[in-house]
């Protein structure tokens, strides 16, 4: 069962948890807030960059919504999130409630006012209905649920106006303070000797939500736009370690390299280069210098953007450019790129090129989804599962409930049905809100802890990732059923590469794997790629990115999903092709 289990830390530092755990554990829960409104942000931003009246397209009246965005409706999104992510609707309320106290309170932005009071809100309603659980008489439920989060809330108003709201400004401008002091002596650029590493070991949503974005959001409100917002969200230094794998790297890594260039670049999706820097760890200095270099010439040039640019794309980062801006950060973003790119050059052809480098590729991807899942909370300590009988209700739990857990629950159902099982509902769900008659539960190593408190009987299976296949077949292997051995695997005629726009990356795995297919022997499978929402309806096995399973079970219900971590996810397409070769053998 070691797959289904995890051994207990044994040094007393991981017991009480490292401190990069505790800075990614705080990083996520402030990114929890900030994440599911950055569409506000962007909304804010864009009307800022285009009406203000240095904006692309001056607007008198549409220039009205400014102030008012940022100033109340940004904030009391980010305290309802607060509060929300401690205790559902209730906690939301009560979090909104408890902003606005510190928002008339106060003369600036108050986004980390609201990232205290959102979630204090949250957790004291929370308290208060664990208090009077069972001991409110019938008929008495809604007037006291109803008062009780107007009474608490309203005094968390009237303190958040009186106390916390003076406390944060006087935090804040202190905060601003030294941030325009380090810019104004030109010591700005060695912010990245941290900001790079951090991005690598998922720290980032700490330093970019917690610090940059309130500080960015202070000075676009007072002078148009921050280098605040550019420090980690800079595509230039990703791009420059891809470039010297594109030209100078050897095997799998080389000819993935053109294919996470396009992902990293326009979609925006940094964290596909930090595989390629845990291989060689010497690669930090190529990001370090090409961050570097590209502070300073945002300093030296002025460079800023008016809003949070999320994600890290090209194209974001040139929609969230001020009028008259534009060249000084595309200018910065070349020059951190150019210098990343030569040093990471240095760096990739001094390294020597065995067998084991395509495995290291495979294997550092692998620990860049499991550090990913360490973001989001602290580590600890897995059950064992023992199954005793046949479970009703299997949920699958992440810390939002949406696209990481619906793979695992799309894959664990699949093999439960070849195996003949089908009497066990599964389902998907975010780590707080599972189901009370849930039974077993898979989650992440970093949200056993959390899962055990909201389902304290069921029985909890912590797994790397929601991909791990093993842990899947080792638990059915232990379920009461009679199951069929050597179930047939059977060979396609039609495979399709499903992404969202079904071209550059989903084009890239289709080559891939006709190309494995050819050399395994294997003729007569058509290979294609496709939109998401245009997958033909005779495709029998679909290869798609775990973000999208959901729309390919739509599209095609009768096809065989099968999620990737990314399409060039060799390890994938191998595993795949020697069940088809041991299909056509017993065959």
């Amino acid at each position: 069962m070691e797959n289904i289990s995890s051994a207990v830390a044994a040094s007393g530092a991981q017991k009480h948890g490292s401190a990069k755990a505790h800075v990614q554990k705080f990083g996520g829960f402030l990114a929890g807030m900030v994440m599911p409104n950055i569409g506000a942000f962007i909304a804010w931003g864009l009307i800022t960059a285009l009406f203000i009246p240095t904006g692309w397209l001056p607007n008198p009246s549409f220039n009205k919504l400014v102030t008012p965005m940022i100033t109340y409706l940004l904030p009391l999104l980010i305290g309802y999130t607060g509060g929300k992510i401690i205790y559902g609707t209730r906690g939301g309320v009560a979090g909104a409630i408890a902003t606005i106290g510190v928002i008339i309170g106060s003369p600036i932005t108050m986004f980390l006012g609201a990232m205290i009071m959102g979630p204090l809100a949250g957790y004291i309603i929370k308290r208060f209905d664990k208090a009077i659980d069972g001991k409110i008489p019938a008929g008495f439920e809604m007037l006291v649920n109803n008062f009780s989060i107007g009474i608490f809330s309203g005094i968390l108003a009237l303190l958040g106006f009186s106390f916390v709201g003076p406390f944060v400004t006087t935090v804040s401008d202190a905060l601003g303070a030294a941030a325009q002091w380090i810019t104004n002596i030109h010591m700005l650029p060695l912010i990245a000797i941290l900001v790079e590493p951090a991005k690598v070991l998922f720290l980032n949503n700490a330093i970019n939500h917690g610090i940059f974005d309130p500080i960015g959001i202070a000075q676009a409100k007072a002078v148009g736009k921050s280098i605040f917002f550019l420090l980690e969200t800079d595509p230039g230094p990703g791009l420059g370690v891809l470039l010297a794998y594109a030209f100078f790297g050897k095997g799998t890594a080389k000819t993935s390299a053109p294919g996470a260039v396009l992902i990293h670049f326009f979609g925006g999706i940094h964290e596909i280069y930090f595989p390629y820097i845990l291989m060689n760890p010497l690669l930090l200095l190529g990001v370090i210098g090409g961050g570097i270099a590209a502070d300073f010439t945002f300093v030296v040039t002025g460079a800023g953007l008016v809003a949070t640019c999320s994600p890290g794309s090209i194209i974001a980062v040139i929609l969230m450019s001020p009028k008259g801006g534009l060249f000084p950060i595309l200018f910065g973003i070349a020059v951190g790129s150019v210098v990343s790119f030569l040093i990471s050059s240095v760096i990739v052809k001094r390294s020597a090129y065995t067998e084991d480098a395509d495995q290291a590729l495979s294997d550092a991807q692998s620990k860049v989804s499991q550090m990913k899942a360490e973001s989001k909370g602290k580590a600890a300590a897995a059950t064992t599962a023992t199954v005793s009988k046949m479970p009703s209700l299997i949920i699958f739990a992440c810390d939002a409930g949406m696209g990481s857990s619906a793979m695992g629950e799309t894959l664990l159902r699949k093999k439960l049905k070849d195996a003949g099982i089908t009497e066990i509902e599964v389902r998907h769900s975010p780590v707080n809100e599972i189901p009370a008659d849930a039974e077993i539960v898979f989650t992440q190593q970093s949200l056993a802890e959390r899962a055990a408190s909201v389902v304290p009987n069921a029985t909890i299976i912590t797994v790397n990732n929601f991909l791990d296949n093993k842990a899947y077949d080792n638990y059915i292997a232990t379920l009461p059923a009679q199951q069929p051995k050597d179930a047939p695997v059977k060979i396609p005629d039609l495979i399709v590469f499903a992404c969202d726009a079904g071209m550059g990356s989903s084009a890239m795995g289709e080559t891939l794997l006709r190309k494995k297919l050819k050399d395994a022997g294997l003729t007569g499978i058509e290979v294609k790629h496709a939109p998401v929402n245009e997958i033909p309806a005779n495709a029998e096995v679909v290869f798609t990115q775990q973000s999208l399973v959901e729309r390919a079970a739509g599209t095609v219900p009768n096809a065989t999903i099968i999620p990737v971590n990314n399409f060039l996810d060799n390890k994938t397409y191998d595993a795949y092709i020697v069940s088809l070769k041991e299909h056509m053998v017993h065959a």
